[in-house]
């Protein structure tokens, strides 16, 4: 009798153990497993000291204000973080407004399909993504409008990622991923019908030098839409929680500075841009973006605790549980950023530029 129970609490355990880390460690069934978490193009005994590059940085800050040592700060970024965002959120590597009665999935797609609905493309026509991440917003905008996408990432690993996807959502015919700095395009002028960037552009030291590259890979009459983390109105540079707040969101994400809302139509204009319209999608009455961060603390504590068991025992890389530790404190800071109406991640601005 002891035999089978032991035998059955043993099985119980171990189905627990591989629900728990393989059916529950996937962001919605996506395809990235917990025991396959990786630093990306890093190898695994290096993840916990780029983690410590990642953190070193912000001693020297300005360092992330200048074109040069950004690339390396973002792609360092991305390849401790993607195979956690993933896993642990999804292909999209990006927020949206709450819809009632829909998902969280159904959510973000039509967020993605809004952007291209807005800058007026047809089929066939080429367009391109600018921060592309693994895809999931240009597979949702491929689909949706079939037009030819084509994305640039300043990460190696995100382009092999993206690909895969591509693949196996049998849109590698439509879509195309670039390795590159959005900084400095390999693209030729006038070569594209339209173009987005879904919370990509804030990783720019300066908002100007990634709208000119735009700019100038567009072709006249095209419209080009964004959507941008900004600082809204009611922040208060002079209230100590509002900084403590905008700080913890810039150094969880990799930014060399969060702008101010009213920054933006003025830098679109700067390089040429004709500023069609202008609108804050997380303003009211918009559902909150922020609600699937706050509902999701309990999926939080239990990641955790599979990447501390997984670090524990050798199959996630050493440095895994910072970086994890990392991204669920910043999700507080962006929740409290939303609470408080002091930061948007989706200023939504459409440019055209002249035909002439």
């Amino acid at each position: 009798m002891d035999t089978v129970a032991l035998f059955f609490t043993g099985a119980l355990v171990a189905g627990g153990i591989y629900w728990f880390l393989c059916v529950l460690g996937p962001a919605e069934r996506k395809g990235k497993r917990a025991v396959d978490l990786s630093g990306g193009s890093i190898s695994a005994e290096k993840v916990q000291d780029n983690y410590k590059q990642y953190w070193s940085f912000f001693r020297r800050p300005k360092e992330i204000e200048t074109a040069e040592k950004v690339p390396d700060f973002v792609d360092t970024f991305y390849n401790l973080v993607t195979d956690i965002y993933e896993w642990g959120w999804g292909q999209s590597f990006h927020f949206s407004p709450s819809v009632r009665g829909k998902s969280h999935r159904d959510a973000t797609r039509l967020h993605e399909e809004l952007a291209v609905d807005l800058i007026q493309v047809k089929p066939g026509q080429k367009i391109l993504d600018v921060g592309c991440g693994v895809g999931g917003p240009m597979r949702a905008i491929a689909s949706h409008s079939r037009a030819n996408v084509v994305g640039i990432t300043i990460n190696e690993y995100q382009v092999k990622r993206a690909r895969d996807h591509n693949r196996k959502a049998g849109l590698d015919a439509l879509c195309e991923v670039v390795c590159g700095n959005f900084l400095e395009m390999p693209f030729d002028d006038n070569s594209f019908d339209g173009a987005y960037a879904i919370e990509a552009t804030c990783h720019a030291p300066k908002l100007e030098e990634v709208y000119a590259e735009i700019y100038r890979v567009l072709k006249p009459g095209s419209l080009y839409v964004s959507y941008e983390w900004v600082t809204t109105d009611k922040f208060k540079p002079e209230d100590d929680e509002h900084v403590a707040i905008i700080q913890g969101i810039e150094r969880g994400n990799a930014l060399p500075g969060l702008r101010n809302y009213s920054d933006i139509a003025e830098t679109a204009r700067k390089v040429g841009f004709e500023v069609v319209k202008e609108k804050d999608l997380a303003a009211p009455p918009a559902e909150p973006w922020w609600t699937r961060l706050k509902m999701g603390r309990i999926a939080y504590w239990r990641n955790h605790i599979v990447v501390q068991i997984l670090s524990a025992v050798g199959v996630a890389p050493k440095g895994t549980v910072d970086v994890h530790e990392m991204l669920f404190k910043t999700a507080d800071f962006l929740s409290r950023g939303g609470e408080t109406e002091i930061f948007s991640p989706m200023h939504m601005i459409l440019c055209r530029k002249p035909i002439s």
